[in-house]
């Protein structure tokens, strides 16, 4: 449904993409997963055909960006886009009617897509009265007025507090169940959990492209976690037998090779600076810990 080929774009000297390839097959959820300033808006505006790459390929349907019948295709930009002043269904029926549709096909589509968003109750409320969540529930109502084959979405949950996230993403399932193929960016690593295929963008080229279970099987070390009473993010930092270590606000993920000499050296190094040990487990590697590896240039 989506082919990318060795798609790169330069602004000015700097490239924010560089050579990246991607392919979503049909009915698939496909998430590009990275840090703000990874490149991941300048691919999905690229994919769309809203900006031209400096080089490489895009294929929608096996067509090009600007051949596609737009219709078919939904796009959800990452910051709200639509009219505050308006209310939520005059919202859509501008949108609607931007397509060709006609009154009728509108009404009975909206009906349709708000009870799916739970947005009916609210057809009347101003946009700009909605929540965060219901703005961004709006937009994708929008997106999927014309009933398109495919979805993209720029980082649609960003901002958008956890239980709206979770609404949202059962959403996502649903439509997808229904046979909508969707790709979208994200800069959560527990939303990558739940895409079928991801790919992890840094610094503007893909770093890995695989299913959340098969990256984290080919972690090719051991995971500790630890929390004592320190929050220095860098505590662990230049210790021999710790590979790496990563902070994430409560507790540390240590990667080793061995898990015996690891702990050693972690409980050590708390009890030589008098940093009380709350507990030391090993666990599986998580997407954060994939990303971070994958990061520094390890090969998974």
């Amino acid at each position: 449904m989506i082919r990318a080929e060795k798609l790169s774009k330069y602004f000015g000297a700097n490239p924010a993409v560089s050579e990246v390839s991607l392919h979503v097959k049909k009915q698939d959820i496909v998430g590009l997963v990275g840090p703000d300033g990874a490149g991941k808006t300048t691919l999905i505006r690229m994919i769309c055909g809203l900006i031209t790459p400096d080089s490489g390929e895009v294929s929608l349907m096996d067509l090009p960006p600007e051949k596609i019948n737009r219709s078919k295709l939904g796009y959800m930009p990452q910051y709200f886009s639509l009219y505050g002043d308006l209310s939520v269904m005059e919202n859509i029926n501008f949108f609607g009617s931007m397509y060709g549709l006609s009154q009728k096909t509108i009404e009975e589509r909206a009906d349709e897509v708000l009870q799916i968003t739970g947005l009916f109750p609210f057809k009347a409320r101003l946009a700009a009265d909605l929540s965060g969540g219901m703005r961004q529930k709006l937009a994708l109502t929008c997106s999927l007025i014309t009933r398109p084959d495919i979805l993209i979405l720029d980082e649609p949950t960003y901002g958008v507090d956890p239980e709206s996230r979770k609404e949202f993403w059962k959403i996502l399932y649903r439509l997808n169940q229904e046979g909508i193929t969707i790709l979208l960016s994200t800069p959560y690593m527990d939303e990558a959990e739940l895409c079928k295929n991801i790919a992890l963008i840094n610094q503007g080229k893909a770093v890995a492209f695989s299913s959340p279970t098969e990256l984290k099987s080919r972690f090719p070390h051991r995971i500790l976690e630890v929390r004592a009473c320190t929050k220095d993010p860098y505590f662990f930092n230049n210790i021999p037998e710790i590979l790496d270590s990563s902070f994430f606000g409560y507790k540390y993920h240590l990667i080793v090779e061995n898990v015996e000499t690891g702990q050693q050296a972690a409980e050590a190094h708390l009890s030589k600076h008098n940093i009380q040990k709350l507990s030391i487990t090993e666990i599986q590697p998580s997407m954060e810990d994939v990303f971070v590896l994958l990061t520094k240039d390890t090969d998974i």
